[in-house]
């Protein structure tokens, strides 16, 4: 009998995984990680354990908790910061997948004895004559393969989604049949492991604000932000841009940033061709195959909430590619991830770089 180590959050979806894993006859266990040192005003991680230990004994497994706050700062946070610095958009919740989830906790839980580890994200496992592929969840309003892109065969190997085939409100309904606490929790937001904050006060606590300008393409200056670190392209919230500027009353968006000169370049209507760009760099590759795709139907996609787009791959290197859109997207933002889709199997992503037309 296999043994399965749950990652147990406190949330419905682990929780419904756990007991998923357990109606299929593995041996079980569940295990809590504590991944960021808790402040007083933001304190969830008791309540988070309450919930996921009323879980583990309604289904009758233990549950371990372990402190992986170390690992979670040296391999996420640190670079969560130093991405901001340069005035970047980076996505924690990839990283904490690839570092934490996949990486440290996976290791953990081997040496454990498990045989495999089980984790509530709404995606799919579909094994081919070669290798694993990772599938788009059923519920395509939950499918969070864009932030698992950073998957290899021997993670997903050892890798069990069970509620991948599931709509998340059927797995509300079997959480509140099985008398979970936790059945109409909220879904967690914020940054991974941390949570719901006020952003600009938590960044603002880690990284020093600088002020400055903001300006027009032609160098206009019309209004002041609060630190470049504050703003990502194609932002429309918050910049506090009075009226007197413009010839149309469409709203305001983050063009671009000037880091040398601490400007922040907007321009006027979502529409405007500026916010538009057909072509991209991106770095740090994975293809979760571990080869190269070769098809020539690939989809993509440039945020987790975004439309897949019909694109074309040029390699550059082996961790390098540009990529070219058939249309023109949206405010494509340096840090954030590109992710590569055939039909609904992921193929992929990277670390976008740059964009131009």
């Amino acid at each position: 009998m296999e043994h399965v180590i749950i990652a147990l959050s406190g949330g419905v979806d682990s929780a419904v995984a756990a007991a998923l894993i357990v109606e299929q006859g593995y041996s079980a266990e569940g295990l809590f990680m504590k991944n960021w040192e808790e402040d007083n005003d933001y304190c969830t991680s008791d309540k988070d354990y309450k919930d996921a230990l009323q879980v583990c004994d309604l289904i009758g497994i233990p549950l371990r908790s372990v402190d992986f706050s170390t690992e979670y700062w040296n391999k996420v946070f640190k670079h969560f910061l130093d991405e901001y610095k340069i005035g970047r958009t980076p996505n924690p919740d990839i990283l904490c997948n690839t570092e934490i989830k996949f990486n440290t906790f996976l290791k953990y839980a081997i040496e454990l004895g498990a045989d495999k580890i089980a984790t509530g994200h709404y995606a799919q496992l579909f094994r081919n004559s070669k290798s694993i592929d990772l599938g788009r969840g059923f519920d395509q309003n939950k499918d969070q393969s864009y932030f698992l892109y950073g998957l290899n065969q021997k993670q997903l190997s050892k890798t069990i989604f069970p509620i991948g085939k599931m709509e998340k409100t059927s797995a509300r309904e079997k959480a509140k049949e099985l008398g979970f606490n936790n059945y109409s929790k909220k879904d967690s937001t914020g940054i991974c492991f941390i949570g719901e904050r006020h952003f600009k006060e938590f960044l603002g606590h880690y990284l020093p604000a600088q002020p400055g300008n903001i300006i027009l393409k032609d160098g206009e200056i019309i209004g002041k932000h609060d630190g470049l670190m504050y703003y990502t392209i194609g932002q429309r919230q918050g910049l506090r841009i009075g009226g007197g500027y413009g010839t149309s009353e469409k709203p305001w968006y983050v063009l671009d940033k000037d880091m040398e000169k601490n400007n922040l370049i907007v321009c006027q209507g979502n529409d405007n061709p500026y916010l538009y760009h057909r072509f991209l760099s991106c770095s740090k590759i994975n293809w979760i195959s571990g080869e190269i795709p070769n098809s020539e139907k690939i989809t993509a996609k440039i945020r987790y909430r975004g439309n897949d787009t019909i694109c074309k791959i040029n390699f550059t290197s082996e961790k390098s590619v540009s990529v070219e859109f058939k249309k023109p997207q949206f405010a494509i933002a340096p840090g954030q991830s590109i992710v590569f889709y055939e039909k609904d199997i992921c193929l992929g992503g990277a670390i976008i770089d740059s964009r131009w037309n």
